[in-house]
């Protein structure tokens, strides 16, 4: 894999301050992509175990609490063997917890958080980063390809790489971005096309659940 840059103090792809990795190449070319440069999957500079230790090292820091994998096309069959990697590593490191109910209700039903003066516990039970991840194919594509009987291992070991890589997400944005659908008012996608989807409740329910905020 390559990649075209790291992005420190993130405010822009994601929920709060993050730390974003743009992957190098990508084969859908929308139409007045905003990062055109990313396109050819021979640009951009080489990742390299020195890089990733290095990209480790930001995203351990107290202010990150989302890492974003974008690009390019970071679930492009080129790029899976590499963002799986980092994202079996980022997941060992910052696992997915349980969000449980920490608050009580009074005698006059008023909301109070029983956690809030131990810090420890608060966070042990929320996950301390979240991973979020772009891409211009759709949650329906990753989840339920459409592939045709022929045998073919080598594409369904793709298949399945690219649907483990999402399931180890706390967020995706999916789908192409669309001039005509462009919004700058959207939070966290480029056109109102694309969903910020709810990665864990979508496969817990079985259907596409937005996060909370978008």
């Amino acid at each position: 894999m390559r990649y075209a840059s790291i992005r420190k103090l993130d405010i822009s792809n994601g929920e709060g301050i993050g730390a974003s990795l743009f992957v190098q190449g990508c084969h859908f070319h929308c139409k007045n992509c905003f990062n055109k440069n990313t396109w050819d999957f021979d640009g951009g500079k080489e990742w390299t175990k020195d890089v990733e230790k290095k990209f480790m090292q930001l995203v351990e820091s107290s202010y990150i609490k989302r890492i974003s994998i974008l690009g390019g096309e970071p679930l492009a069959n080129e790029n899976l063997k590499d963002v799986s990697d980092l994202v079996s590593e980022l997941r060992v490191k910052y696992p997915i917890t349980e969000k449980k109910d920490t608050t009580y209700s009074d005698k006059n039903n008023s909301k109070h958080n029983i956690l809030i003066k131990n810090s420890d516990e608060i966070r042990l039970s929320y996950p301390e980063k979240t991973i979020w991840l772009y891409t211009g194919y759709t949650w329906e594509q990753i989840m339920y390809p459409v592939v045709t009987d022929d045998f073919n291992p080598e594409r369904d070991k793709l298949l399945k790489m690219r649907r483990d890589i999402v399931k180890r997400c706390d967020v995706i944005v999916d789908g192409r971005y669309e001039e005509d659908k462009r919004d700058i008012t959207y939070h966290w996608a480029g056109s109102t096309n694309q969903r910020v989807i709810d990665v864990q409740e979508s496969l817990k329910q079985n259907q596409v659940v937005l996060w909370k905020n978008s």
